[in-house]
């Protein structure tokens, strides 16, 4: 039977055999789908034994971080919010091909720090199997830090763990991905804190608006807006409003762009350079 047709309570007993052996688990948890199912399912079975912590860096929209807290309130998850020290690295400041790496480096060693002041063996994350096919430099750390994947361990790709998540009432299960608010900038375009909160200011006028997909890339004076398909042709309905409240933001020109949102689209051309390097 092929992972998309396995049933939701085999994929929660597949699941919770991945976990179960560890005993104990830090989740890096961000409040996106992936990582909650994994922390919402560790709380489960581990009970105490897991504590799902949470960089709330720049990086992290302040809505993705409340969303996280509020999340795991209610889910009566043992939870952490840290500051992972990125900002201060020139590595990742400078946003090369692979900023990703330093990153989650920051991250992983904070981990690691809170893992053995806890007495707990095992940091977990949320990688799925479709992440493995894009150009994710992340992935590099997690295997430095032996960090484990339990949703690959237990053969998850994007669409099983949307439907575990609605199977167990996750009030996230529908939420659009949402990468780290660095993946707006193309590389070697340098990040500072206060880039970060424009570009974060410039998709709160998308929320606010209605849409759903989107991302706002950041290049210098021109904000890039990457809208979901089906909501181009209301984006262009709403053309005047957003070219005025995203100049409020700060930049000086607003471009639409007509290949619509695309999940890691400064990638685009960059893996098949990696692959062939």
């Amino acid at each position: 039977m092929q992972a998309d047709k396995r049933p939701e309570k085999e994929l929660h007993l597949q699941l919770r055999a991945a976990i179960a052996p560890l005993k104990g688990a830090v989740v890096a948890y961000s409040g996106g789908v992936d990582s909650s199912l994994v922390a919402y399912v560790a709380a489960e079975v581990l009970g105490e034994r897991a504590l799902a912590v949470t960089s709330g860096s720049a990086s992290l929209k302040r809505s993705d971080l409340a969303l996280a807290r509020r999340l795991a309130d209610e889910w009566g998850m043992r939870h952490r919010v840290i500051v992972t020290d990125e900002l201060t690295k020139d590595d990742y400041r400078a946003n090369p091909v692979d900023r990703c790496f330093h990153c989650k480096t920051s991250l992983y060693e904070a981990l690691e720090e809170i893992a053995q002041a806890e007495g707990i063996a095992h940091i977990l994350n949320g990688t799925n199997r479709d992440d493995l096919g894009d150009y994710r430099p992340g992935l590099v750390a997690a295997d430095d830090r032996g960090v484990r994947s339990p949703l690959v361990e237990a053969d998850f790709d994007k669409a099983d763990v949307r439907r575990l998540a609605r199977h167990l009432g996750l009030d996230n299960a529908q939420k659009p991905q949402s990468a780290c608010l660095s993946s707006r900038f193309p590389y070697g375009s340098h990040i500072t804190r206060a880039r970060l909160a424009q570009v974060e200011a410039a998709e709160a006028v998308l929320a606010d608006l209605g849409f759903e997909n989107y991302r706002v890339r950041h290049h210098e004076d021109v904000a890039r807006l990457e809208i979901g398909e089906a909501e181009l042709s209301r984006a262009m309905d709403l053309r005047e409003t957003l070219n005025e409240r995203i100049k409020s933001c700060g930049y000086r020109f607003i471009a639409l762009d007509l290949a619509g949102f695309r999940s890691g689209s400064l990638n685009e051309g960059l893996i098949e350079i990696v692959n062939v390097g």
